[in-house]
């Protein structure tokens, strides 16, 4: 049966899809099969993996195979969403966690993020620098919601560009690029020539150090408040 503890919900990520039908079946059915958090954890991560092999691979593919690439890419980065609020699920609602669920919950998101990040850079339109760039400051906000929490103030899940944001730039960047016609994919600059994917890490750039800001002050606001109290 499912665990409805309040305590074990005050440190989750707010996600509505949680309430759909389809994700409260797809839990019970992966806790009634006796699917580990965990395992749930690591298949987010090979998600990821091919999704960023995915985006790589669109660099020097022909027309018809960059379409289904990006079609891929797009896919497994939901892919990998879909995971994260499953593994928290079947721990949470159904009791299955276990003592390294912690562990299993922050590292895999991290490894998954960078993989994504960085494959959106080698692919066709991307630049490289600009997907280390951004895979490391979106490791970065994860590291701030984490630090603050370890001194006292509550765990900060606010964007504007939080996990569930910067993959829905890159899965909506990838979506529109596989299906859409190549001549109406932008291109930016003339020694490099950019494309959509590289607009869409720049967001997620920008949107990932603005988020990271926005929740150290966030935090110190709580530390002063408590202070004062």
């Amino acid at each position: 049966m499912p665990n409805d503890s309040n305590s074990k919900n005050a440190d989750r990520r707010s996600v509505p899809a949680r309430e759909n039908r389809w994700s409260k079946k797809a839990a019970r059915w992966l806790a009634q099969a006796n699917v580990s958090p965990d395992t749930i954890s690591i298949c987010g991560v090979l998600a990821a993996l091919v999704s960023g092999l995915a985006f790589g691979l669109t660099a020097g593919a022909g027309p018809i195979q960059s379409h289904l690439l990006w079609i891929v890419a797009g896919t497994m980065a939901g892919l990998r969403l879909i995971c994260n609020m499953l593994d928290g699920m079947v721990a949470v609602e159904w009791g299955k966690g276990s003592p390294l669920g912690a562990l299993y919950n922050e590292i895999p998101d991290r490894i998954a993020d960078f993989i994504i990040l960085v494959g959106a850079g080698y692919s066709a339109g991307g630049h490289v620098d600009l997907g280390y760039i951004t895979a490391a400051l979106a490791v970065f906000t994860a590291y701030v919601r984490v630090a603050v929490r370890s001194v006292g103030a509550p765990s900060d899940f606010g964007g504007p560009m939080a996990k569930p944001q910067r993959m829905a730039v890159i899965i909506a960047a990838a979506a529109y690029l596989g299906f859409t016609p190549e001549h109406w994919h932008p291109t930016f600059g003339d020694t490099q020539p950019l494309g959509l994917i590289s607009l869409a890490l720049a967001i997620i750039c920008a949107g990932s150090l603005l988020t990271a800001v926005l929740r150290l002050r966030r935090a110190a606001r709580y530390l002063r408040a408590s202070a004062n109290d």
